[in-house]
């Protein structure tokens, strides 16, 4: 299927839409999704959050429609998509990825957000607190902050002799100067030294691992950004051509031939998020539902890749994996 097709398909196109099907249809509720990445890289997640709609009896095209947004990592597109659904008057905007959760929160203090966000809520503005959001914004968060010391430490335990550690960070995602901070603090408690690396395009990304080696590197922590989770296959050739032991946040990019993965379930928190879409849709408030929090970790090693890697897995990591690709 073109590319073309496979996004009408999946997100239906709004260009292609008669005028008076755009809005909301009449006696039918519109949610409006915003994401700041491809329908291609989010098929399975918007999968997941279609089935957090279901379990509250919402049926996409039967009893609820959506209206889709995708900024394509063009975080600049995302405030005019959020005014747009505004104008629209959707009945609540579901902001999955963090770039979309802000830009919703700056467009409308009055229609129901439901947020997914790899970031802080709280240091991101979106929420005063976890258990009493207030105002009009709710949601997910896959709590990336807090996880940090812990991903930097099974990386530190698989590469003990690596004290020169490359951070790669999106500049132009609202949660890169956050990373930065949680990786050095992280990083001093574990006595190692860290050297960031900016990219925001394809480009940038073949550059920023082509100057590992002038850095000294031994390891690479890759930061969250749906610019680097569209290309797990980029990102599992350009390691294997540095000979760079790697950790990401998703499985996505271990199943590539990354080397190791930890972090929340991605699709888990999308079915949050379509779940709270859902019950807002039904009548409750954003105000009145805490900010959820992920129960399900995952963490993936590929042991094809630390053999290429000449890496031995210690036993006890290899003991924690809840998937070992062979």
């Amino acid at each position: 299927m073109r590319r073309r097709d496979f996004i009408k398909a999946i997100g239906g196109s709004a260009a292609a839409w008669p005028l008076a099907a755009r809005g909301q249809q009449p006696g039918m509720p519109g949610i409006g999704f915003m994401n700041g990445g491809t329908p291609e890289a989010e098929a399975r997640p918007l999968a997941a959050f279609r089935q957090g709609l279901r379990e509250t009896g919402y049926i996409e095209d039967h009893n609820v429609k959506i209206e889709y947004r995708w900024a394509e990592s063009r975080y600049d597109r995302l405030p005019g998509m959020a005014a747009d659904l505004v104008r629209r008057q959707v009945t609540v905007i579901a902001a999955t990825s963090t770039p979309a959760a802000v830009a919703a929160k700056a467009a409308t203090a009055v229609i129901p957000i439901v947020f997914e966000t790899a970031g802080d809520p709280i240091r991101l503005g979106l929420v005063a607190s976890l258990n009493r959001p207030e105002g009009n914004v709710t949601g997910v968060t896959q709590l990336s902050s807090e996880l940090v010391s812990k991903r930097l430490g099974l990386l530190h335990d698989l590469i003990p002799t690596a004290t020169i550690v490359g951070l790669l960070v999106n500049p132009t995602d609202p949660r890169a100067e956050t990373q930065t901070t949680d990786m050095q603090e992280a990083a001093h408690a574990l006595g190692l030294q860290i050297h960031v690396l900016n990219a925001s395009t394809e480009g940038q990304i073949n550059t920023a691992f082509a100057n590992l080696a002038q850095l000294r590197a031994g390891a690479l922590f890759v930061g969250t950004s749906e610019l680097f989770r569209r290309r797990p296959e980029q990102f599992a050739a350009l390691a294997a051509r540095q000979g760079m032991p790697a950790i990401y946040q998703y499985r996505e990019f271990v199943a590539a031939g990354g080397l190791i993965s930890y972090g929340a379930s991605l699709t888990d928190a999308y079915r949050l998020a379509g779940n709270y879409t859902g019950r807002i849709l039904k009548g409750e408030k954003p105000a009145d539902l805490p900010v959820l929090q992920p129960t399900k970790f995952e963490l993936v090693i590929n042991l094809k890749t630390a053999k290429a890697l000449g890496l031995e897995v210690p036993a006890g990591v290899s003991a924690m994996a809840d998937e070992v690709i062979e």
